[in-house]
């Protein structure tokens, strides 16, 4: 697994936690590594062992982290790269809809060899969609989930969501777009600023 993924969690729990929180779910984990590099690779039993130690060490159920962790990597100061990756899917929270099939290859774009679980977006009647997605990592779909949430409020769209999955490692995200424009969403820049 790439240690973009193992950092970002790592990153999560420090900065809403604390990094005593961080120290305890790696001594649950007893792994040798306390801190993940982002651009090395790990072996892919390390996501889910790490992510089994960070509830434990929080008493948080894996589906509530990883919602947790996807609104974290679109809403806090520190991940604006990602939320701005993701506005340059479309003008409206629809647009971006349709861009998320696109979302593996564009964050191949910015790390080449991060590698994301495919997803793929089913359009139905009335403003609704399925948001299909087979991952390794139970709760892929709630980190999409949590992601989706905030962008919808980012867009000014009011939009509901449910989860449900397989057990067998696919995951549907339900979306209803209630109202596409509910209120004013928050300004996106092309460029991004500096000072």
């Amino acid at each position: 697994m790439h240690g973009l993924i193992n950092r970002s969690i790592q990153n999560y729990v420090c900065d809403s936690y604390g990094v005593e929180s961080w120290q305890r779910a790696v001594a649950l984990a007893d792994l040798p590594e306390t801190d993940f590099e982002a651009m090395l690779s790990y072996e892919d039993n390390v996501t889910p062992l790490i992510l089994d130690a960070v509830g434990a060490a929080l008493r948080r159920p894996r589906d509530e982290l990883m919602e947790d962790i996807g609104t974290y990597l679109v809403s806090h100061p520190n991940t604006e790269a990602v939320r701005r990756l993701l506005r340059f899917g479309g003008v409206n929270f629809a647009d971006f809809l349709h861009s998320l099939d696109d979302l593996p290859a564009r964050a191949r774009l910015a790390v080449s060899d991060l590698h994301l679980p495919a997803i793929e977006l089913m359009e139905h009647s009335d403003g609704r969609f399925s948001l299909l997605c087979d991952s390794p990592v139970a709760g892929y779909g709630n980190l999409l989930m949590g992601a989706l949430r905030v962008m919808a409020d980012d867009y000014g769209a009011l939009a509901l969501l449910d989860h449900a999955s397989d057990g067998c490692g696919r995951e549907t995200v339900s979306i209803t777009l209630v109202e596409p424009e509910y209120t004013e969403g928050r300004v996106f820049d092309l460029g991004a600023r500096t000072g």
